[in-house]
């Protein structure tokens, strides 16, 4: 059927967005949330009936319009409507103040009056003085009665009787013609249903189980003959790649040739299981997570804050792989997890770390306008949830109805009805180009780390700095108006330059400060989400815009599209938050459970099922294999949502041991192996060749370090602190435990097409380039482990000769090198010992840089880098 909807606009900024009994609203929490897009509130007014004004729809009560016609109107008209008045001499900054709507918009610089919010309401900031670039009026500050009328004004809500001027045209309405019930037909949107397992081939004894079947049927199909199974090596390279991120050591490798030999499925499967019970596995599946998850250290955009505490996010994720927590409980962590009840305080403590994931996202912290500032963080959560577990793209919907899929505004605002009714505490410092900071969540003592201790005498010290600051920048601030009163503008301008820097310093210091204790140890706190006290529904806007809200709401809830039938409702008291995470988890969701799969093939087989693991909708690629999709869907069900089960049936699958090895005939049909004729060849992820290279060298440390480096660095903003930190970090951690600082990727990372951690990732992107090879030539990093590596082989296990090369190629390739490899070997090293002789080298360090160079050889090779 066709679905229509249809909202008139309403332009107006008051409290009458909510639509409630005035009576009943000014004596709830909701009127703190009035201005939903503020943190900071002020306690709310008792009033009785009797006391609303009976003007038409007036939300505020008789004595607050008093107030303001007797306090607030004549101070604007006196000392402000000149220039900030339609009817004034000239509208100066694009701030109007002489209505509501205009006043709460603000102009320029942003929001005038935030009600409830002294902080966010530049006006009060222009009024005091605060700021030496916003002073109003600006030849003279107002008396201290006045700016106190103004600032217990704003603390009861900024009552403002004012209508906005009545537009001359129609008010601008929403209207949705999207088709909910055609779209349900759409593939993806349907249940899956788990589909007869094929069982007759005319060639069956490559298959052993289920998903098998499902691929050789596809290439019985199109005509493809079996494929070849790789060998021992091969496979046992490519579980450990996949599984855990590092190589097979030497030793590993000759053990399982030899089982191999006796029993192969036995083998693999022993193989899988071992890896799948290490911690490395946590740490190669977990990083695999945070590109979905678009983790980050910083806020990025302009501003880039630091994210100290980020890092526990990470650890959870780490954590929740390693433990097999399910799949639909590690969701349901994530975007509700302080909204579970817990066994106890630590539990409760890792369900607040995991909603993490919300709080992670980029942020445009020099935003003016509090409100837009509110809209694209909630936009950011919904595009990355909707994307993260439906592989849908909600967040099109927020300016107009989707364009290709069947989802339509009011679909987009019931979701951001759910974000908006939650606070996101995500911390950073405050200062000039950051008036968005939030307060963190506090942790028990118990899970302290990341940040060193100071002590006493440091914390006193550096509480003597602030001191000390704010003292200058109030001079500072003095001589700027000074200097402005006396017309010596470049003198005031010079001023202002000093005050931006002592105002971020008073801001970082503050921060720091409060990060401790009285007896010096850092108090653990987390990023994360919780419930506003009173949830709302959100007003759909027009084209998207802030101030063009429409004047009826949308309810919240969730795609219409997908429909469970097991849907909860949400009361008046909720966010919303948890019934979205059982929503989405849902066994009748036709998409959470097949997005994540396709998720775990793509990961082990270089290419998805769908091949657009992102997008779903009408505009992502079809499957390749849609029975084994489903299959696959319906199966992680069974399992539990278990994902080391569900990596455990594709590891020792038939289809997983397949052969690479190149077929013309094939490739002329089916250039893209869009049918699965051969196991993708593909280069290692950047991780992978850095860890790889740290492994072989036998420099890896396996130990998780306490926190990070932007921990240790604390608050601040990104700049030479956080570059001199990477510089001087150590080296030998697993990548997965490098700073991810946005727009500052370690070189070892962003060199091999790492994900950009500002988005969503759930497929990185393949380059092959000229500074690829130059790093692995010419990187201390490289060159280090290379001679690293060489000391090993020489020093401590003491090889010559053949063992020695033999050793070399097993760390490196997984294999032993071929007769002509190792003559070359044998040749190039007697050369190198040769001129070393005759340049007067020393004969050890000769035989160490000799060494040295053949093992960076090994490294730098595209074998090195590439999985077969």
């Amino acid at each position: 059927m066709i679905r229509k909807i249809t909202f008139r606009g309403n332009y107006s900024l008051s409290p009458k967005l909510f639509r409630v009994d005035p009576v009943e609203y000014l004596n709830s929490h909701a009127m703190k949330v009035a201005r939903f897009l503020f943190p900071f509130l002020a306690a709310p007014l008792a009033i009785s009936a009797q006391e609303v004004s009976p003007s038409s729809g007036s939300m505020f009560t008789s004595q607050q319009t008093e107030f303001f016609e007797s306090k607030i109107r004549p101070a604007l008209i006196k000392h402000c409507y000149k220039c900030h008045a339609e009817e004034g001499d000239k509208v100066k900054g694009g701030l109007l103040l002489d209505t509501r709507a205009s006043t709460q918009s603000g102009g320029d610089s942003g929001p005038a009056v935030v009600p409830f919010d002294l902080a966010q309401s530049l006006l009060i900031t222009a009024i005091r003085y605060d700021d030496s670039s916003l002073e109003m009026p600006p030849k003279y500050k107002l008396d201290a009665e006045i700016i106190a009328d103004f600032e217990k004004w704003i603390e009861m809500g900024a009552p403002d009787p004012r209508e906005r001027r009545k537009s001359s045209g129609a008010p601008e309405e929403y209207t949705s013609t999207i088709d909910i019930e055609e779209g349900r037909k759409h593939w993806a949107y349907q249940v899956p249903a788990k589909p007869t397992t094929p069982t007759e081939f005319t060639e069956n004894e490559w298959v052993r189980d289920p998903i098998d079947a499902f691929v050789r049927a596809r290439q019985e199909e199109a005509g493809f003959d079996a494929p070849g199974e790789a060998d021992a090596r091969t496979i046992l390279r490519r579980l450990h790649f996949d599984l855990v991120g590092l190589p097979p050591a030497a030793e590993e490798l000759t053990r399982f040739i030899s089982s191999y030999e006796s029993d192969p499925d036995a083998a693999v499967a022993a193989v899988v299981d071992q890896l799948l019970e290490t911690e490395q596995f946590g740490e190669r599946w977990g990083r695999r997570w945070l590109d979905v998850a678009r983790y980050g250290e910083s806020s990025g955009k302009e501003t880039n804050a630091t994210f100290p505490h980020a890092w526990r996010y990470r650890d959870y994720v780490i954590d929740s792989f390693n433990e097999d927590k399910p799949f639909n409980q590690f969701i349901t962590e994530q975007l509700a997890g302080d909204l579970l009840d817990a066994e106890n305080k630590e539990d409760a403590a890792e369900n607040i770390i995991a909603t993490g994931f919300l709080a992670l996202g980029t942020k445009g912290l020099n935003e003016q306008n509090a409100r837009q500032f509110r809209f694209d963080l909630v936009d950011e959560q919904i595009d990355t949830t909707t994307q993260a577990f439906l592989g849908t793209t909600a967040a099109c919907a927020r300016c107009h109805d989707h364009k290709f899929d069947p989802i339509p505004m009011s679909d987009y605002y019931s979701l951001a009805g759910i974000f908006l009714s939650s606070d996101t505490l995500f911390g950073t410092a405050e200062a000039l180009q950051n008036r968005k900071a939030t307060e963190l969540i506090n942790l028990p003592a118990s899970l302290a780390g990341g940040s060193a201790s100071k002590s006493v005498g440091e914390l006193i010290d550096l509480e003597m700095q602030v001191d000390m600051l704010q003292e200058r920048l109030n001079e500072l601030n003095v001589e700027a108006r000074t200097a402005r009163r006396e017309g010596d503008n470049e003198r005031a301008t010079q001023i202002r330059q000093q005050t931006l820097g002592l105002r971020n310093r008073v801001g970082i210091n503050r921060r720091i400060l409060d990060s401790y204790g009285d007896s010096g140890n850092a108090i653990p706190v987390a990023m994360g989400m919780k419930d506003r006290p009173e949830p709302f529904d959100a007003q759909i806007l027009i084209r998207g815009e802030e101030d063009n809200p429409t004047e009826a709401r949308a309810p919240r809830g969730f795609l219409e599209v997908i429909e469970t039938n097991d849907e909860e409702p949400i009361t008046s008291k909720e966010s919303g938050r948890l019934q979205m995470a059982h929503w989405i988890t849902s066994p009748e969701n036709p998409l959470t459970a097949r997005v994540f799969v396709n998720r775990v093939w793509t990961w082990m087989f270089g290419e998805g099922i769908v091949r657009s693991v992102d997008n779903f909708g009408t505009t992502g690629e079809a499957p390749t294999h849609p029975e084994l999709l489903d299959y696959l869907a319906v199966r992680f069900h069974e399992l539990d949502w278990s994902v080391k089960d569900l990596v455990r049936e594709i590891a020792t699958s038939g289809t997983y041991r397949m052969s690479s090895e190149h077929n013309k005939v094939a490739f002329e049909k089916d250039p893209e192996n869009m049918h699965l004729w051969r196991f993708n060849k593909r280069r290692l992820d950047a991780e992978a060749i850095r860890d790889a290279t740290l492994a072989v060298s036998g420099e890896l440390d396996p130990e998780r370090p306490n926190g990070s480096l932007v921990s240790q660095a604390g608050d601040g903003f990104v700049g030479r602190n956080i570059q001199e930190l990477q510089l001087n970090a150590p080296t030998d951690v697993r990548s997965v435990y490098l700073p991810i600082v946005r727009g500052l990727v370690p070189e070892s990372l962003a060199l091999f097409d790492f994900a950009d951690p500002s988005l969503l990732s759930g497929k990185r992107e393949i380059t092959t380039v000229p500074s690829q090879a130059l790093y692995m030539m010419n990187s201390d990093f490289v060159i280090q482990n290379a001679e690293a590596m060489a000391r090993e082989l020489a020093g401590e296990l003491n090889l010559r000769g053949g063992p020695l090369v033999v050793e070399a190629f097993q760390r490196c390739y997984s294999r032993p090198p071929t007769a002509e490899e190792g003559r070359k070997t044998k040749a190039f090293i007697d050369r190198f010992l040769a001129t070393a002789e005759e340049s007067g080298i020393e004969q050890e360090r000769a035989r160490i840089l000799a060494l040295t160079s053949f093992c960076q050889s090994l490294i730098s090779s595209a074998e090195f880098r590439y999985l077969n």
